[in-house]
């Protein structure tokens, strides 16, 4: 049984919304385009918030649902909830109905934070948009996001620390599909987020 939740969070997370929105909504192969990534920064950077904000939301509900549901209906621990939304997050990153691409999984990862550490989620929230603000680079906002949170998770949700490993390696999951980025980042071409004009470009 646990098997079917396992498979379920997978294939709701491998849903590749950014992916479905620009092919349906504007005829666009995001593959082809900005960054070729199926995220919702780089649906942003083609088609705007309109297109983005939804996708986002969608892809934060993709990590949340598992946790909040499908482990409580699996009626297991703690420990399985939150796989499940790690699991969620491979689906996003590594989606079987695009080829086993897809997004960095930081929105769908953040649905998961949020359904299982409401107040480590807030804290990654704060780091990743002070972060933000003061650098322009939305990469570099979610590596210290998904830095910071299993400290924050560890700090402020003392019941849950048995998850501190599976919280860790969601983070360095995160971080590492970042791993362009960061090569970006040291030689100092990586996009950035024009607060100016409310669209990214390159640094």
């Amino acid at each position: 049984m646990i098997a079917a939740w396992i498979g379920a969070s997978y294939l709701l997370g491998a849903i590749p919304t950014s992916y479905l929105v620009a092919k349906w909504g504007a005829g666009i192969d995001l593959r082809r385009v900005g960054s070729k990534n199926l995220g919702s920064t780089n649906l942003f950077r083609v088609l705007g918030w309109r297109y983005a904000i939804p996708v986002g939301l969608f892809d934060i509900g993709k990590g949340a649902i598992p946790v909040a549901l499908f482990g409580r209906w699996a009626g297991g621990s703690a420990l399985l909830a939150l796989s499940l939304g790690v699991v969620a997050v491979v689906g996003h990153a590594f989606s079987i109905f695009v080829g086993f691409r897809g997004g960095k999984g930081v929105a769908t990862g953040a649905g998961a934070l949020l359904a299982f550490l409401p107040g480590g989620f807030a804290v990654a929230v704060a780091v990743w948009s002070l972060t933000l603000w003061l650098t322009g680079y939305v990469s570099l906002a979610s590596i210290l996001a998904a830095a910071v949170f299993p400290l924050a998770g560890y700090v402020i949700h003392p019941a849950q620390r048995e998850t501190i490993p599976l919280q860790v390696g969601l983070a360095l999951a995160v971080i590492l599909l970042h791993r362009a980025n960061i090569v970006r980042l040291l030689r100092g071409t990586e996009h950035r987020f024009h607060r100016g004009s409310g669209k990214q470009q390159t640094s």
